[in-house]
Protein backbone atom coordinates (compact mmCIF):
# COMPACT_ATOMS: atom_id res chain seq x y z
CA UNK A 1 0.00 0.00 0.00
CA UNK A 2 1.85 3.46 -1.06
CA UNK A 3 2.31 5.32 1.85
CA UNK A 4 0.06 8.36 2.10
CA UNK A 5 3.15 10.94 2.61
CA UNK A 6 4.16 9.91 -0.86
CA UNK A 7 1.20 10.99 -2.68
CA UNK A 8 1.52 13.80 -5.09
CA UNK A 9 -1.69 15.43 -4.44
CA UNK A 10 -3.55 15.86 -0.92
CA UNK A 11 -6.63 13.37 -0.25
CA UNK A 12 -10.35 14.34 -1.13
CA UNK A 13 -12.98 12.59 -0.88
CA UNK A 14 -15.26 11.95 -4.37
CA UNK A 15 -18.88 12.95 -4.81
CA UNK A 16 -21.05 10.39 -3.11
CA UNK A 17 -22.98 7.89 -5.44
CA UNK A 18 -26.74 8.26 -6.39
CA UNK A 19 -28.43 4.80 -7.18
CA UNK A 20 -29.65 4.68 -11.18
CA UNK A 21 -30.77 2.87 -13.48
CA UNK A 22 -30.54 3.04 -17.68
CA UNK A 23 -32.22 0.65 -19.85
CA UNK A 24 -31.33 0.21 -23.35
CA UNK A 25 -34.23 -0.57 -25.63
CA UNK A 26 -33.32 -2.84 -27.99
CA UNK A 27 -35.21 -3.87 -31.55
CA UNK A 28 -33.77 -5.51 -35.17
CA UNK A 29 -33.84 -4.47 -38.03
CA UNK A 30 -32.61 -5.17 -41.76
CA UNK A 31 -29.53 -3.45 -41.02
CA UNK A 32 -29.14 -5.23 -38.07
CA UNK A 33 -29.45 -4.67 -34.59
CA UNK A 34 -30.92 -1.17 -32.97
CA UNK A 35 -30.88 0.76 -29.71
CA UNK A 36 -33.32 3.71 -29.04
CA UNK A 37 -31.45 6.84 -27.75
CA UNK A 38 -32.49 10.23 -26.63
CA UNK A 39 -30.71 13.74 -26.27
CA UNK A 40 -30.60 15.41 -22.68
CA UNK A 41 -31.57 18.61 -22.46
CA UNK A 42 -29.45 21.11 -22.61
CA UNK A 43 -30.25 22.64 -19.24
CA UNK A 44 -29.60 19.21 -17.44
CA UNK A 45 -27.30 19.33 -14.35
CA UNK A 46 -25.59 16.15 -16.32
CA UNK A 47 -24.40 15.31 -19.21
CA UNK A 48 -26.02 18.30 -20.85
CA UNK A 49 -26.68 17.81 -24.47
CA UNK A 50 -25.18 14.27 -24.43
CA UNK A 51 -27.61 11.08 -26.80
CA UNK A 52 -28.04 8.56 -24.23
CA UNK A 53 -30.13 5.86 -22.93
CA UNK A 54 -33.55 6.45 -21.11
CA UNK A 55 -33.34 6.26 -17.30
CA UNK A 56 -32.85 8.05 -14.09
CA UNK A 57 -32.46 8.20 -10.29
CA UNK A 58 -33.77 5.16 -8.55
CA UNK A 59 -36.49 5.89 -6.05
CA UNK A 60 -37.78 4.15 -2.75
CA UNK A 61 -41.18 4.06 -4.49
CA UNK A 62 -39.38 2.02 -6.65
CA UNK A 63 -39.06 -1.43 -4.52
CA UNK A 64 -42.51 -0.98 -3.46
CA UNK A 65 -43.91 -1.03 -6.51
CA UNK A 66 -42.60 -5.09 -6.72
CA UNK A 67 -46.54 -5.84 -6.57
CA UNK A 68 -46.78 -5.45 -10.29
CA UNK A 69 -43.55 -6.58 -11.19
CA UNK A 70 -42.94 -9.85 -12.91
CA UNK A 71 -39.68 -11.58 -11.76
CA UNK A 72 -37.41 -14.33 -13.54
CA UNK A 73 -36.20 -17.26 -10.84
CA UNK A 74 -32.54 -15.62 -10.89
CA UNK A 75 -33.98 -12.28 -10.93
CA UNK A 76 -32.96 -10.61 -6.97
CA UNK A 77 -34.84 -8.34 -5.04
CA UNK A 78 -32.18 -5.21 -5.97
CA UNK A 79 -32.08 -6.38 -9.68
CA UNK A 80 -36.08 -6.20 -9.58
CA UNK A 81 -35.76 -2.68 -8.31
CA UNK A 82 -33.77 -1.56 -10.83
CA UNK A 83 -35.67 -2.99 -13.45
CA UNK A 84 -38.70 -1.03 -12.20
CA UNK A 85 -36.94 2.22 -11.62
CA UNK A 86 -35.95 1.75 -15.37
CA UNK A 87 -39.33 1.00 -16.52
CA UNK A 88 -40.97 3.91 -14.50
CA UNK A 89 -38.15 6.05 -16.29
CA UNK A 90 -38.30 4.97 -20.25
CA UNK A 91 -42.55 5.45 -19.68
CA UNK A 92 -42.24 9.13 -18.01
CA UNK A 93 -39.58 10.18 -20.79
CA UNK A 94 -40.33 8.30 -24.02
CA UNK A 95 -44.25 7.05 -23.85
CA UNK A 96 -42.60 3.52 -23.66
CA UNK A 97 -43.93 0.79 -21.33
CA UNK A 98 -42.70 -2.62 -20.78
CA UNK A 99 -45.81 -4.16 -19.49
CA UNK A 100 -48.26 -6.69 -20.46
CA UNK A 101 -52.00 -7.46 -19.44
CA UNK A 102 -52.44 -10.41 -16.70
CA UNK A 103 -53.19 -12.53 -19.08
CA UNK A 104 -50.07 -12.06 -21.73
CA UNK A 105 -51.63 -9.85 -24.07
CA UNK A 106 -49.28 -6.92 -25.14
CA UNK A 107 -50.21 -3.38 -23.96
CA UNK A 108 -51.57 -1.35 -26.79
CA UNK A 109 -51.93 2.58 -28.03
CA UNK A 110 -55.33 2.54 -26.69
CA UNK A 111 -54.40 2.06 -23.24
CA UNK A 112 -51.59 3.78 -23.18
CA UNK A 113 -53.32 6.75 -24.14
CA UNK A 114 -55.66 6.52 -20.98
CA UNK A 115 -52.35 6.91 -18.72
CA UNK A 116 -50.65 9.84 -16.94
CA UNK A 117 -46.88 9.36 -18.16
CA UNK A 118 -46.26 12.44 -15.67
CA UNK A 119 -46.51 10.72 -13.10
CA UNK A 120 -43.04 10.84 -10.55
CA UNK A 121 -44.08 7.57 -8.44
CA UNK A 122 -43.42 4.08 -9.23
CA UNK A 123 -46.50 3.65 -6.61
CA UNK A 124 -48.71 6.00 -8.77
CA UNK A 125 -47.31 3.55 -12.54
CA UNK A 126 -48.39 0.80 -9.92
CA UNK A 127 -51.56 2.14 -9.27
CA UNK A 128 -52.69 2.89 -13.24
CA UNK A 129 -51.81 -0.52 -13.67
CA UNK A 130 -53.26 -2.42 -11.65
CA UNK A 131 -56.59 -0.38 -12.19
CA UNK A 132 -56.05 -1.77 -16.00
CA UNK A 133 -55.14 -5.61 -15.34
CA UNK A 134 -51.62 -5.03 -16.39
CA UNK A 135 -48.25 -5.98 -14.79
CA UNK A 136 -44.78 -4.30 -15.37
CA UNK A 137 -42.69 -6.49 -17.61
CA UNK A 138 -39.55 -6.74 -15.97
CA UNK A 139 -38.71 -10.42 -16.20
CA UNK A 140 -37.55 -9.24 -19.94
CA UNK A 141 -35.21 -6.45 -18.23
CA UNK A 142 -31.35 -7.83 -18.05
CA UNK A 143 -28.25 -6.46 -16.68
CA UNK A 144 -25.70 -5.52 -19.34
CA UNK A 145 -23.55 -3.72 -17.48
CA UNK A 146 -22.57 -1.66 -14.18
CA UNK A 147 -21.25 1.74 -14.57
CA UNK A 148 -19.59 4.07 -11.23
CA UNK A 149 -19.46 7.45 -12.30
CA UNK A 150 -16.05 8.60 -12.93
CA UNK A 151 -14.33 10.58 -9.13
CA UNK A 152 -13.10 13.62 -10.61
CA UNK A 153 -16.97 14.17 -11.70
CA UNK A 154 -19.32 16.54 -8.99
CA UNK A 155 -22.45 14.95 -9.79
CA UNK A 156 -21.89 10.86 -9.93
CA UNK A 157 -24.23 7.66 -9.89
CA UNK A 158 -23.70 4.06 -9.47
CA UNK A 159 -25.95 2.69 -12.51
CA UNK A 160 -26.62 -0.42 -14.44
CA UNK A 161 -27.11 -0.36 -17.86
CA UNK A 162 -30.11 -3.05 -18.48
CA UNK A 163 -31.37 -4.04 -21.59
CA UNK A 164 -35.11 -4.77 -23.00
CA UNK A 165 -36.54 -5.70 -26.33
CA UNK A 166 -38.89 -2.68 -27.52
CA UNK A 167 -42.38 -3.43 -27.09
CA UNK A 168 -44.34 -4.12 -30.24
CA UNK A 169 -46.95 -1.68 -31.52
CA UNK A 170 -45.91 1.20 -29.21
CA UNK A 171 -44.08 4.62 -30.33
CA UNK A 172 -41.81 6.54 -28.70
CA UNK A 173 -42.79 10.09 -28.09
CA UNK A 174 -39.71 12.46 -26.00
CA UNK A 175 -41.31 14.23 -23.11
CA UNK A 176 -39.41 17.61 -24.31
CA UNK A 177 -38.58 18.69 -21.04
CA UNK A 178 -35.74 16.08 -20.03
CA UNK A 179 -35.50 14.03 -23.34
CA UNK A 180 -35.53 15.30 -26.85
CA UNK A 181 -35.78 13.62 -30.25
CA UNK A 182 -35.85 9.93 -29.73
CA UNK A 183 -33.90 8.31 -32.72
CA UNK A 184 -33.14 4.46 -33.45
CA UNK A 185 -29.55 4.25 -34.45
CA UNK A 186 -27.05 1.34 -34.81
CA UNK A 187 -24.11 1.01 -32.27
CA UNK A 188 -21.82 1.47 -35.24
CA UNK A 189 -23.55 4.26 -36.50
CA UNK A 190 -23.59 6.23 -33.53
CA UNK A 191 -20.39 5.56 -33.17
CA UNK A 192 -19.22 6.88 -35.84
CA UNK A 193 -21.54 10.48 -35.75
CA UNK A 194 -19.95 10.36 -32.42
CA UNK A 195 -16.44 10.35 -33.67
CA UNK A 196 -17.34 13.26 -36.34
CA UNK A 197 -19.01 15.38 -33.69
CA UNK A 198 -22.57 15.36 -34.83
CA UNK A 199 -23.96 12.94 -31.85
CA UNK A 200 -22.48 13.99 -28.54
CA UNK A 201 -21.96 10.96 -26.15
CA UNK A 202 -20.50 10.29 -22.70
CA UNK A 203 -17.58 8.63 -21.93
CA UNK A 204 -19.91 5.27 -20.63
CA UNK A 205 -22.27 5.33 -23.45
CA UNK A 206 -19.67 5.27 -25.99
CA UNK A 207 -17.74 2.35 -24.36
CA UNK A 208 -21.21 0.73 -24.15
CA UNK A 209 -21.93 1.21 -27.89
CA UNK A 210 -18.34 -0.45 -28.29
CA UNK A 211 -19.60 -3.32 -26.43
CA UNK A 212 -22.65 -3.64 -28.44
CA UNK A 213 -21.76 -3.29 -31.51
CA UNK A 214 -20.67 -6.81 -32.35
CA UNK A 215 -24.00 -8.48 -31.45
CA UNK A 216 -26.23 -9.03 -34.62
CA UNK A 217 -29.56 -9.80 -32.93
CA UNK A 218 -31.31 -8.22 -29.83
CA UNK A 219 -31.94 -12.77 -28.74
CA UNK A 220 -28.19 -12.46 -29.11
CA UNK A 221 -27.33 -9.71 -26.33
CA UNK A 222 -30.33 -10.84 -24.15
CA UNK A 223 -28.72 -14.31 -24.48
CA UNK A 224 -25.27 -12.92 -23.51
CA UNK A 225 -26.68 -11.14 -19.92
CA UNK A 226 -29.10 -13.97 -19.68
CA UNK A 227 -26.45 -17.00 -19.72
CA UNK A 228 -23.50 -15.28 -18.29
CA UNK A 229 -20.46 -18.06 -16.82
CA UNK A 230 -21.19 -17.77 -12.74
CA UNK A 231 -25.26 -16.58 -13.33
CA UNK A 232 -27.08 -13.34 -13.65
CA UNK A 233 -25.07 -9.98 -13.56
CA UNK A 234 -23.04 -6.76 -15.44
CA UNK A 235 -21.14 -8.17 -18.18
CA UNK A 236 -18.78 -5.93 -16.91
CA UNK A 237 -18.30 -3.53 -14.29
CA UNK A 238 -15.97 0.30 -14.42
CA UNK A 239 -15.55 3.12 -12.51
CA UNK A 240 -13.37 4.82 -15.08
CA UNK A 241 -10.24 7.20 -14.43
CA UNK A 242 -9.23 10.44 -16.16
CA UNK A 243 -5.94 11.66 -16.80
CA UNK A 244 -4.00 14.29 -19.13
CA UNK A 245 -2.34 12.89 -22.68
CA UNK A 246 -1.09 15.90 -24.95
CA UNK A 247 -2.69 18.29 -22.28
CA UNK A 248 -6.47 16.80 -23.38
CA UNK A 249 -8.59 15.02 -20.89
CA UNK A 250 -8.83 11.12 -21.29
CA UNK A 251 -10.39 8.39 -19.70
CA UNK A 252 -9.67 5.06 -19.40
CA UNK A 253 -11.27 1.56 -18.21
CA UNK A 254 -9.97 -0.81 -15.51
CA UNK A 255 -8.54 -3.23 -18.76
CA UNK A 256 -6.73 -0.27 -20.50
CA UNK A 257 -3.07 0.77 -20.04
CA UNK A 258 -2.79 3.73 -18.50
CA UNK A 259 -5.58 2.81 -15.73
CA UNK A 260 -2.97 1.27 -13.05
CA UNK A 261 -1.16 4.74 -13.39
CA UNK A 262 -4.15 7.13 -12.79
CA UNK A 263 -4.82 4.87 -9.71
CA UNK A 264 -1.88 4.79 -8.52
CA UNK A 265 -0.85 8.62 -8.81
CA UNK A 266 -4.60 9.37 -8.09
CA UNK A 267 -6.25 7.92 -6.62
CA UNK A 268 -8.97 10.27 -5.60
CA UNK A 269 -9.25 10.92 -9.58
CA UNK A 270 -8.23 14.14 -10.00
CA UNK A 271 -7.18 14.97 -13.67
CA UNK A 272 -3.69 16.62 -13.35
CA UNK A 273 -1.45 13.14 -14.84
CA UNK A 274 -0.08 13.47 -17.68
CA UNK A 275 0.51 10.50 -19.70
CA UNK A 276 2.07 11.24 -22.40
CA UNK A 277 5.44 9.29 -23.05
CA UNK A 278 8.05 11.64 -21.45
CA UNK A 279 12.26 11.74 -22.50
CA UNK A 280 12.95 15.36 -22.10
CA UNK A 281 12.13 15.20 -18.04
CA UNK A 282 11.25 12.87 -15.09
CA UNK A 283 7.55 12.21 -14.61
CA UNK A 284 6.65 12.49 -10.95
CA UNK A 285 4.59 9.06 -9.96
CA UNK A 286 4.92 9.47 -6.04
CA UNK A 287 7.11 11.99 -3.96
CA UNK A 288 9.93 9.54 -3.84
CA UNK A 289 9.60 8.02 -7.43
CA UNK A 290 10.13 9.40 -10.85
CA UNK A 291 10.11 8.17 -13.97
CA UNK A 292 12.29 9.07 -16.80
CA UNK A 293 11.76 7.11 -20.30
CA UNK A 294 14.72 6.49 -22.85
CA UNK A 295 14.38 7.73 -26.34
CA UNK A 296 14.43 4.29 -27.71
CA UNK A 297 11.15 3.58 -28.63
CA UNK A 298 10.41 0.85 -31.45
CA UNK A 299 8.47 -2.83 -31.71
CA UNK A 300 10.92 -4.36 -29.03
CA UNK A 301 10.79 -1.43 -26.36
CA UNK A 302 7.17 0.13 -26.77
CA UNK A 303 7.03 3.86 -25.59
CA UNK A 304 11.08 3.33 -24.75
CA UNK A 305 12.71 2.50 -21.65
CA UNK A 306 11.76 3.31 -18.32
CA UNK A 307 14.28 4.43 -15.74
CA UNK A 308 12.92 4.52 -12.29
CA UNK A 309 14.36 6.90 -9.72
CA UNK A 310 13.21 6.06 -5.90
CA UNK A 311 14.12 8.26 -3.31
CA UNK A 312 14.31 12.13 -2.88
CA UNK A 313 16.69 14.83 -2.07
CA UNK A 314 16.77 14.35 1.61
CA UNK A 315 17.53 10.50 1.22
CA UNK A 316 19.39 10.54 -2.00
CA UNK A 317 18.51 8.29 -4.67
CA UNK A 318 18.71 4.80 -6.56
CA UNK A 319 18.04 4.97 -9.81
CA UNK A 320 16.90 1.30 -11.58
CA UNK A 321 17.86 0.21 -14.99
CA UNK A 322 19.56 3.20 -16.48
CA UNK A 323 19.27 2.29 -19.66
CA UNK A 324 20.65 2.06 -23.02
CA UNK A 325 24.14 3.99 -23.60
CA UNK A 326 22.54 7.01 -24.42
CA UNK A 327 24.48 10.54 -23.51
CA UNK A 328 21.71 12.87 -23.54
CA UNK A 329 19.33 10.26 -21.58
CA UNK A 330 22.22 9.64 -18.68
CA UNK A 331 23.08 13.46 -18.52
CA UNK A 332 19.37 13.54 -17.55
CA UNK A 333 19.03 11.16 -15.11
CA UNK A 334 22.25 13.02 -13.66
CA UNK A 335 20.59 15.88 -13.09
CA UNK A 336 17.55 14.65 -11.87
CA UNK A 337 19.09 13.20 -9.12
CA UNK A 338 21.75 16.21 -8.99
CA UNK A 339 24.54 13.26 -8.88
CA UNK A 340 23.12 12.18 -5.53
CA UNK A 341 22.85 8.67 -6.76
CA UNK A 342 23.54 6.41 -4.08
CA UNK A 343 22.68 3.36 -6.18
CA UNK A 344 22.50 1.93 -9.37
CA UNK A 345 20.50 -1.39 -10.21
CA UNK A 346 20.25 -3.13 -13.31
CA UNK A 347 17.11 -5.68 -13.66
CA UNK A 348 19.05 -7.68 -16.23
CA UNK A 349 21.62 -7.14 -18.88
CA UNK A 350 19.93 -6.44 -21.88
CA UNK A 351 21.05 -3.78 -24.07
CA UNK A 352 17.88 -1.21 -23.34
CA UNK A 353 18.65 -1.60 -19.70
CA UNK A 354 22.21 -1.91 -18.83
CA UNK A 355 24.86 -0.55 -20.83
CA UNK A 356 23.84 3.38 -19.18
CA UNK A 357 24.89 1.86 -15.82
CA UNK A 358 28.90 2.64 -16.02
CA UNK A 359 28.41 5.85 -17.34
CA UNK A 360 26.05 6.87 -15.51
CA UNK A 361 28.69 6.19 -12.58
CA UNK A 362 31.13 8.12 -13.90
CA UNK A 363 29.46 11.25 -13.92
CA UNK A 364 28.46 11.00 -10.54
CA UNK A 365 31.20 12.08 -7.77
CA UNK A 366 31.15 9.84 -5.14
CA UNK A 367 30.95 6.90 -8.08
CA UNK A 368 27.45 4.59 -6.95
CA UNK A 369 28.00 1.05 -6.87
CA UNK A 370 26.38 -0.60 -9.91
CA UNK A 371 24.07 -3.82 -8.43
CA UNK A 372 22.35 -6.39 -10.19
CA UNK A 373 23.57 -10.14 -11.40
CA UNK A 374 25.86 -11.28 -14.22
CA UNK A 375 24.91 -12.29 -17.51
CA UNK A 376 25.75 -15.94 -17.65
CA UNK A 377 27.42 -17.13 -20.78
CA UNK A 378 24.30 -18.25 -22.58
CA UNK A 379 23.56 -14.61 -22.77
CA UNK A 380 23.72 -12.93 -26.53
CA UNK A 381 27.22 -10.52 -26.87
CA UNK A 382 25.66 -7.49 -26.99
CA UNK A 383 24.08 -8.57 -23.39
CA UNK A 384 26.84 -9.00 -21.79
CA UNK A 385 26.81 -7.33 -18.24
CA UNK A 386 28.37 -7.87 -14.28
CA UNK A 387 27.97 -5.88 -12.58
CA UNK A 388 30.26 -4.38 -9.37
CA UNK A 389 28.57 -6.11 -6.45
CA UNK A 390 25.79 -9.09 -7.08
CA UNK A 391 22.36 -8.53 -5.48
CA UNK A 392 21.72 -11.84 -3.27
CA UNK A 393 17.82 -13.08 -3.75
CA UNK A 394 15.65 -11.28 -0.46
CA UNK A 395 18.90 -8.65 -0.01
CA UNK A 396 18.00 -4.99 0.81
CA UNK A 397 19.04 -2.20 -0.87
CA UNK A 398 18.01 1.41 1.23
CA UNK A 399 18.15 4.93 1.35
CA UNK A 400 17.15 6.77 4.69
CA UNK A 401 17.10 10.22 5.19
CA UNK A 402 18.21 12.23 8.73
CA UNK A 403 14.29 12.33 9.97
CA UNK A 404 14.40 8.06 9.80
CA UNK A 405 11.98 8.13 6.71
CA UNK A 406 13.18 4.94 4.65
CA UNK A 407 13.08 3.52 0.96
CA UNK A 408 14.27 0.08 0.71
CA UNK A 409 14.27 -2.00 -2.57
CA UNK A 410 14.20 -5.99 -1.72
CA UNK A 411 15.77 -8.14 -4.44
CA UNK A 412 14.00 -10.95 -6.05
CA UNK A 413 15.70 -13.75 -8.70
CA UNK A 414 13.38 -13.99 -11.31
CA UNK A 415 15.25 -15.68 -14.17
CA UNK A 416 13.33 -16.70 -17.26
CA UNK A 417 13.22 -13.55 -19.90
CA UNK A 418 16.94 -13.75 -19.29
CA UNK A 419 19.20 -16.01 -16.96
CA UNK A 420 20.04 -13.70 -14.46
CA UNK A 421 16.62 -11.50 -14.32
CA UNK A 422 15.83 -9.83 -10.59
CA UNK A 423 12.88 -7.70 -10.04
CA UNK A 424 12.76 -5.40 -7.27
CA UNK A 425 10.13 -4.76 -4.50
CA UNK A 426 9.62 -0.88 -3.11
CA UNK A 427 8.61 -2.52 0.24
CA UNK A 428 7.06 0.64 2.32
CA UNK A 429 4.95 1.72 -0.45
CA UNK A 430 4.73 -1.91 -2.24
CA UNK A 431 5.32 -1.37 -5.36
CA UNK A 432 7.02 -4.09 -8.10
CA UNK A 433 9.76 -3.12 -10.00
CA UNK A 434 8.76 -5.75 -12.82
CA UNK A 435 11.95 -4.90 -15.23
CA UNK A 436 11.18 -6.79 -18.44
CA UNK A 437 9.34 -9.91 -16.71
CA UNK A 438 6.03 -8.13 -16.48
CA UNK A 439 5.11 -5.28 -19.19
CA UNK A 440 2.09 -3.30 -19.79
CA UNK A 441 0.83 -3.82 -23.40
CA UNK A 442 2.43 -6.74 -24.77
CA UNK A 443 3.85 -10.36 -23.68
CA UNK A 444 8.03 -10.18 -22.50
CA UNK A 445 10.34 -12.51 -25.18
CA UNK A 446 11.33 -15.71 -23.98
CA UNK A 447 14.40 -16.39 -25.95
CA UNK A 448 16.17 -19.38 -25.36
CA UNK A 449 19.03 -20.92 -24.86
CA UNK A 450 19.34 -17.63 -22.10
CA UNK A 451 15.74 -17.38 -21.49
CA UNK A 452 13.82 -20.24 -20.18
CA UNK A 453 9.83 -20.80 -20.37
CA UNK A 454 9.73 -22.78 -17.15
CA UNK A 455 11.87 -20.79 -14.63
CA UNK A 456 9.78 -17.69 -16.22
CA UNK A 457 6.81 -19.14 -14.94
CA UNK A 458 8.44 -20.32 -12.03
CA UNK A 459 9.47 -16.90 -11.59
CA UNK A 460 5.84 -15.47 -11.92
CA UNK A 461 4.81 -17.35 -9.20
CA UNK A 462 7.42 -16.02 -6.87
CA UNK A 463 6.49 -12.67 -7.92
CA UNK A 464 3.01 -13.52 -6.70
CA UNK A 465 3.53 -14.96 -3.48
CA UNK A 466 5.93 -11.80 -2.84
CA UNK A 467 3.31 -9.51 -3.83
CA UNK A 468 0.66 -11.39 -1.02
CA UNK A 469 3.41 -11.28 1.04
CA UNK A 470 4.16 -7.76 0.67
CA UNK A 471 0.82 -6.27 -0.12
CA UNK A 472 2.09 -5.09 -3.43
CA UNK A 473 -0.94 -3.42 -5.64
CA UNK A 474 1.14 -1.73 -8.66
CA UNK A 475 3.83 -2.98 -11.15
CA UNK A 476 6.23 -0.49 -12.57
CA UNK A 477 7.56 -2.25 -15.73
CA UNK A 478 10.51 -1.55 -17.52
CA UNK A 479 8.12 -0.46 -20.80
CA UNK A 480 4.78 0.75 -20.73
CA UNK A 481 2.72 2.32 -17.79
CA UNK A 482 2.25 1.66 -14.04
CA UNK A 483 -0.11 -1.59 -13.66
CA UNK A 484 -2.55 -2.10 -11.06
CA UNK A 485 -4.34 -5.30 -9.28
CA UNK A 486 -0.69 -6.63 -9.51
CA UNK A 487 -1.66 -10.18 -8.47
CA UNK A 488 -4.54 -10.43 -11.17
CA UNK A 489 -1.95 -8.73 -13.78
CA UNK A 490 0.53 -11.87 -13.08
CA UNK A 491 -2.49 -14.39 -13.10
CA UNK A 492 -3.77 -12.67 -16.09
CA UNK A 493 -0.21 -13.30 -17.88
CA UNK A 494 0.70 -16.75 -16.49
CA UNK A 495 -3.03 -17.99 -18.19
CA UNK A 496 -2.30 -16.28 -21.55
CA UNK A 497 1.28 -18.06 -21.32
CA UNK A 498 -0.30 -21.13 -20.98
CA UNK A 499 -3.09 -20.74 -23.26
CA UNK A 500 -0.11 -19.92 -25.94
CA UNK A 501 1.33 -23.33 -25.27
CA UNK A 502 -1.78 -25.14 -25.60
CA UNK A 503 -1.85 -23.52 -28.75
CA UNK A 504 1.83 -24.68 -29.55
CA UNK A 505 1.18 -28.40 -28.21
CA UNK A 506 -1.96 -27.93 -30.68
CA UNK A 507 0.21 -27.32 -33.84
CA UNK A 508 2.61 -29.44 -32.76
CA UNK A 509 0.13 -32.21 -32.33
CA UNK A 510 -1.23 -31.45 -35.99
CA UNK A 511 1.91 -31.37 -37.56
CA UNK A 512 3.86 -34.02 -35.85
CA UNK A 513 6.62 -34.17 -38.08
CA UNK A 514 6.15 -30.24 -38.87
CA UNK A 515 8.91 -27.76 -37.73
CA UNK A 516 8.62 -24.51 -35.71
CA UNK A 517 8.50 -22.63 -38.93
CA UNK A 518 5.79 -24.78 -39.76
CA UNK A 519 3.31 -24.54 -36.35
CA UNK A 520 4.38 -20.84 -35.88
CA UNK A 521 1.66 -20.02 -38.33
CA UNK A 522 -0.89 -21.78 -36.31
CA UNK A 523 -0.02 -20.68 -32.53
CA UNK A 524 0.26 -17.50 -33.19
CA UNK A 525 -2.89 -16.80 -36.01
CA UNK A 526 -3.78 -14.35 -33.44
CA UNK A 527 -0.86 -11.90 -33.91
CA UNK A 528 0.28 -9.60 -36.86
CA UNK A 529 2.32 -11.82 -39.66
CA UNK A 530 4.93 -8.67 -38.84
CA UNK A 531 5.50 -10.13 -35.26
CA UNK A 532 6.44 -13.68 -36.29
CA UNK A 533 10.11 -13.24 -36.15
CA UNK A 534 9.50 -12.00 -32.17
CA UNK A 535 7.47 -14.33 -31.65
CA UNK A 536 9.23 -17.25 -33.05
CA UNK A 537 11.78 -16.71 -30.12
CA UNK A 538 9.16 -17.63 -27.43
CA UNK A 539 7.56 -20.63 -29.54
CA UNK A 540 10.97 -21.97 -29.25
CA UNK A 541 10.63 -21.44 -25.62
CA UNK A 542 7.54 -22.99 -24.94
CA UNK A 543 8.46 -26.02 -27.55
CA UNK A 544 11.28 -26.74 -25.32
CA UNK A 545 9.22 -27.22 -22.03
CA UNK A 546 6.49 -29.08 -23.85
CA UNK A 547 9.09 -31.65 -24.97
CA UNK A 548 10.61 -31.79 -21.33
CA UNK A 549 6.79 -31.91 -19.77
CA UNK A 550 6.27 -34.87 -22.41
CA UNK A 551 9.30 -36.45 -21.40
CA UNK A 552 8.97 -36.70 -17.82
CA UNK A 553 5.47 -37.76 -18.09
Amino acid sequence: MVRPTQQLHPAREPAPLLPAATVLLLRDSPEGLEVLMTRRSAKASFAPGAYVFPGGRIEASDAAAQAVATRRPAQGDRQLTESVAAVRECFEELGVLLARHTDGRPVGADILATMDRSTTSAIALADQCTARGLLLATDGVYTLAHWITDRDLPKRFDVPFLVARMPEGQEPSADESEQFEPCWVRPADALERHKAGSFFMIFPTVRTLERLAPFATVDAVLDACSQRPGGEGPLWTSCPRAGLLRGKEARYMEHEFPFGELAMVCPDGQIVHELGWQSEAPVALLKNLRRLTAPNPGAMTGPGTNSYIVGDAASGYIVIDPGPNDPAHIERLHQATSGDIRQIVCTHSHADHSPGAAPLQALCASKPPIFGLASLPTARPASYFVPERALQDGERLQLKDDQGNTHTLRAIHTPGHAANHLCLVLEEDGLLFSGDHVLNGSTTVIDPPDGNMNAYLDSLDRLDAACADGDVRFILPAHGHVLGEARAAIAHLKAHRLKREAKIAAAMQKLPQGTPEDWLPIAYDDVPERMWPVAARSLAAHVERIRQLGESR
